[in-house]
Order: structure tokens, then C-alpha cells, then sequence
């Protein structure tokens, strides 16, 4: 007994006669009578009684109809559900803390235009957290600072995040369009706690330069940074999507360094024996465009304008 011999006792009951259910079912009339009749002899029982060429369904038949239409109703479901999975299933989407506050809510609004019946689930924390959850299979997709430092990682960049050197409004430096790298060493620097990606890239510019500064702070808020540069308290050193709202707002004011460029590479990871449904795949076609659109790759001059 199969579920294809169900799905033709449900329809022979619906349609009244095997020929109509077979027409119904697009199959041949013998192979509908024969699966009932296979379906009589497999249980033992009369599911129709044949009176005057006609079929008058049992007691019996009527109590299997009850657990065939169950059965049918439920594997359509089933299908349905699984063929349509993409439009209704769940999504689970990863973030640093900057792309996390920055990026992604964009993303996520853009995405939930198109499927609005996925469910959408994000975590938010730092790159290497990120990248441990897409390994665990916690998350389906990351979006990180940097590449996957795994070989199970698949990683695809999307963005160019430039670091930005940022001085307050009252600034002597805000006349200049660049200064001298030299310049740096007699100002005090506010900076991000060590370990963070931002610091490990200054650190890695004054030590080309071979220059020594020392941070007169130190902080894992990225806020308490700016305000305290727009007092004039110090100088600080950030990705440009962490501030490009403050410099909106004329809160701070950013200044080139002559011969110095740096850029953080965003990257989308996910695990390369991950599947990724079609839903997962137009999410990263989504934010690849989106950066484009967003224009990833904008120049220290282009950020001064």
C-alpha cells in the first residue's frame, strides 16, 4: 500500500466513480480500478460496494476515508511547504558590530521587501564571533571585517570600509587637505581598545612609519571616541562607516594623510559545505548590490566634500 493508492481512493471517493477520479488523476481507468482493488485485498476489507455498475462506498471505506484524507491533505501540505520553503522559511544572518549597526538594517528592510514571509534571524557581535558561528552552523551567512581565517570558510568581499583620521571642528588641521604623516606624533590619540581590528590597523600604519605614539585614551565605545575628538580632547583613527554620521552632522572633521591609505575589506562568509537556499543567495546578491549602490569605495577627497 502506497500513498499513490491513497491519493486514488480519496479522489474515487470525491468524483463518484473510478473513471471520473482516473480523468481527475490524469491516469489510466484500469490502473485507478486496480489500485483499489490492491488497496481491498492489502487491508482485507470492502471499501465500495458494486451495485447496478455503480460504487456505494462501506462503513469501512467511510472510516479509511477519514485516515486517507488526513494522509493526502498532509502530504500536499508537505509539498507545498517544502516546495515554497524559500518564501517561508528561516533565515539565519550574522554581523559584526559595525556592519551590524550600520549596514545591515538596511539589508534586512530591503530583504523583507521581497520575503516578507522568511523568518529573519540576526546576531550581532565581533568578527571572530561571526566567523565561530557560520563553523558551528549557528548562523547560515556572516558579514564580517576581514576574511574568514578558516578553510571550511567561503568569503566573498562586498565592501571597502577606508579608515579615517578625525580631528575636532576647531582643529588647526581642518585648513589643510592632507598633512604630513610626521604630524601625527605631537597629538594625543583617542583610540579603540587593542585587539580591536581599527587599532591593529593603526598600529600597523605608525609602525611602518616608524613613529611612537602612545593612546591618551583608550575605549571599546566608538560614541565616547567621537565625542571626546569633538572637544578637542584628542585625535582618533575609524572606519569611516562608524563615523560618517558625525561627519554629517559637523560633530567632527576628517583630514588626509599624505601617502597613508587604509582600508578594511567586509566580507560575506559562509561555511563551504553550507546549502544555501535561493533566499540565502539573494541576500548576498542583495548586499553586494547594495554596497555598490552605497558606494563602498569613497575617497578620502570624496569624503571631504
Amino acid at each position: 500500500m502506497t500513498l499513490r493508492h491513497i491519493k486514488i481512493f480519496v479522489a474515487v471517493c470525491e468524483c463518484g466513480s473510478v473513471t471520473a477520479a482516473a480523468k481527475k488523476l490524469h491516469i489510466a481507468q484500469p490502473a485507478a480500478s486496480l489500485a483499489i482493488l490492491e488497496l481491498e485485498q492489502y487491508y482485507g476489507v470492502k471499501l465500495f460496494d458494486r451495485i447496478s455498475k455503480r460504487l456505494h462506498i462501506t462503513e469501512t471505506g467511510k472510516q479509511f476515508l477519514q485516515y486517507a484524507s488526513h494522509i493526502a491533505s498532509l502530504f500536499d501540505e508537505l509539498e507545498q511547504s517544502i516546495q515554497n520553503w524559500d518564501n517561508i522559511g528561516t533565515l539565519r544572518v550574522g554581523a559584526s558590530v559595525t556592519i551590524g549597526n550600520y549596514l545591515l538594517p538596511n539589508y534586512v528592510e530591503e530583504f523583507q521587501k521581497s520575503y516578507p514571509e522568511i523568518n529573519l534571524q540576526v546576531v550581532v557581535n565581533n568578527s571572530k564571533n561571526i566567523e565561530e558561528y557560520v563553523l558551528r552552523n549557528k548562523i547560515d551567512i556572516g558579514l564580517i571585517v576581514g576574511n574568514g581565517n578558516n578553510s571550511f570558510i567561503e568569503s566573498q568581499s562586498f565592501m571597502t570600509d577606508p579608515l579615517v583620521l578625525i580631528i575636532s571642528p576647531n582643529h588647526p588641521w581642518t585648513i589643510f587637505v592632507e598633512i604630513d604623516v610626521k604630524a601625527l606624533k605631537g597629538e594625543k590619540f583617542i583610540l579603540r581598545e587593542r585587539g580591536s581590528s581599527s587599532r591593529e590597523v593603526f598600529e600597523n600604519v605608525v609602525q611602518i612609519q616608524q613613529l611612537k605614539i602612545s593612546p591618551a585614551w583608550e575605549s571599546t565605545s566608538t560614541q565616547a571616541i567621537i565625542r571626546a575628538v569633538s572637544k578637542g580632547l584628542g585625535v582618533s583613527f575609524l572606519p569611516y562607516l562608524l563615523i560618517k554620521e558625525s561627519l554629517e552632522r559637523g560633530e567632527v572633521k576628517c583630514v588626509n594623510i599624505k601617502g597613508v591609505s587604509v582600508e578594511r575589506q567586509l566580507s560575506i562568509i559562509y561555511h563551504k559545505n553550507k546549502f544555501l537556499s535561493n533566499s540565502a543567495k539573494n541576500f548576498i546578491d542583495l548586499c553586494l548590490k547594495s554596497s555598490r549602490s552605497e558606494k563602498g569605495h569613497v575617497s578620502f577627497s570624496e569624503k571631504r566634500k
